[in-house]
């Protein structure tokens, strides 16, 4: 990619995209009417998974998928690269929904999910940039901590042993100089990757498939027919069998079936990335183990080591979708809040420059907890509900939603997310305005409680 940083930030380019370079989008679905057997809607990692699975399974099936924008744009190239097995918002929020014999099988449905990731990595030898480093999840203080340890009872509990692990201070002072961190559940079967490399390798996977894949295709029409689903770009016509609607964040905007404006909203998070580390400045650190990392607050951070030797962060405050424009991208104000904590968090590297700055909508629905769904028959299927924590379960979703389309009765098709009673979205956005700023506002003040020690001294650090 010829442009520089702020040009590809001006352009909405993730920091991802930005490092990628120069790519070529495929040529855009072609005018006149087509036929399909299958047909996709958004080339992220959960559309692009199914037509590989089904073209796999089926390899005379002629399965097409359809992309907005170019492949990476989306949530899929845009996220933190976390090969995580978090599943929905928080385990015991799991657990209170909807009984612990669920979030068990919850669990172990992520942990497959990771594993699915990390397999498909090394056995097809992408070019993703992973690392299999690991995963904290840290306690600024003393209540944080007493959370924490109850999360890590609950987590071992509902997971094989070895799942996950308690670090005390001392512990944690060994593997990285962050003075401010007391506590961590390390989880190490987790780990890191570049997602716009990693979309862009899932793509070429599934076009050598056999799979027709088409960018820069927006959809403008969703209709049934008597002979059956008809899809509309802005200059094409596509009759298929069946429709799988993978478009996340995004779904509520679709046109055609009224079920899908209900279903979620997309919530905005933030990231920013460093300039690179020197070697002293990785020396201090201590960061050897390349481990990602994750708060335990309410608006959790998020943050990790890149491969070119920066670190990321993201997560915070959020922005929320009431409408359709799809252009919260870029908040000042929450860039500025995590370029504080940065410098708070790693006292060290108090004077080292940001790079980049970037946004991306990530869906949410009103449980929290993500929702693989039929609308009618079983001919058009959608998943939403990823909640920032998709990278891994959106692939493992592909492979379930394959075997939803040909009809197989698998141990991941029974998995209790599948055509589920979700809560719907209140309609409007009256009530969606008022639910969340009493939710966030609630959220904020608890962060606020267990920290209020901690705050003078990080308005301090966002002022010098």
């Amino acid at each position: 990619m010829p442009t520089g940083a702020s040009e590809d930030m001006a352009r909405n380019y993730s920091f991802w995209q930005h490092k990628y370079g120069t790519y070529r989008p495929n040529t855009p679905l072609s005018e006149g009417i087509h036929t399909a057997d299958l047909l996709i809607v958004g080339a992220g990692y959960t559309g692009l998974t199914t037509a590989r699975e089904v073209k796999l399974n089926h390899p005379k099936l002629n399965v097409m998928v359809l992309e907005a924008n170019e492949i990476g744009f989306g949530a899929s190239g845009r996220n933190g690269g976390f090969n995580m097995a978090l599943f929905g918002m928080e385990p015991e929020t799991t657990v209170l929904r909807w009984g612990k014999q669920k979030a068990r099988e919850a669990q172990e449905y992520m942990q497959k999910a990771v594993a699915y990731v990390h397999e498909l990595i090394v056995s097809e030898g992408l070019d993703s940039d992973y690392e299999h480093t690991g995963m904290w999840r840290v306690a600024y203080t003393e209540r944080q901590e007493k959370r924490l340890k109850k999360t890590y009872r609950l987590l071992c509990d509902l997971t094989k042993e070895g799942s996950y692990f308690f670090y005390q201070q001392e512990q944690v002072r060994e593997k990285l100089h962050a003075p401010h961190i007391r506590a961590a559940i390390y989880e190490p079967q987790t780990g890191i990757l570049d997602p716009c490399k990693h979309v862009r390798a899932l793509k070429h996977l599934a076009e050598k498939a056999g799979a027709c894949i088409y960018e820069n295709s927006a959809v403008t029409d969703i209709r049934r027919t008597p002979e059956g689903i008809v899809v509309k770009t802005p200059d094409a016509t596509v009759h298929t069998k069946k429709l799988v609607l993978a478009t996340n964040a995004w779904t509520h905007t679709l046109p055609g079936p009224r079920k899908l404006r209900s279903r979620q909203r997309a919530v905005w998070t933030y990231q920013i990335v460093s300039e690179p580390l020197t070697k002293d400045e990785w020396e201090t650190l201590g960061w050897r183990d390349r481990m990602s990392i994750e708060d335990n607050r309410q608006l959790v951070h998020y943050l990790r080591i890149t491969k070119c030797g920066r670190i990321t962060m993201g997560g915070g405050s959020i922005g929320f979708e009431y409408g359709d424009a799809m252009d919260k991208w870029q908040d000042p104000g929450v860039w500025q809040d995590l370029e504080a904590h940065f410098r708070w968090l790693f006292p060290s590297l108090k004077n080292k420059k940001i790079y980049y700055k970037w946004g991306g909508a990530v869906s949410a629905n009103f449980d929290m907890v993500p929702e693989i769904g039929f609308i009618g028959d079983h001919n058009i299927i959608y998943s939403t509900g990823c909640i920032g924590h998709g990278v891994s379960l959106t692939q493992l979703n592909g492979r379930l939603i394959a075997d939803l389309v040909s009809g197989v009765d698998s141990e991941l098709s029974r998995f209790w997310i599948v055509n589920r009673k979700a809560i719907p979205v209140p309609p409007g956005n009256l009530l969606p305005f008022i639910g969340v700023k009493a939710i966030t506002g609630a959220l904020k003040g608890v962060d606020w409680y267990e920290e209020r020690e901690f705050q003078s001294n990080r308005r301090q650090t966002s002022i010098t």
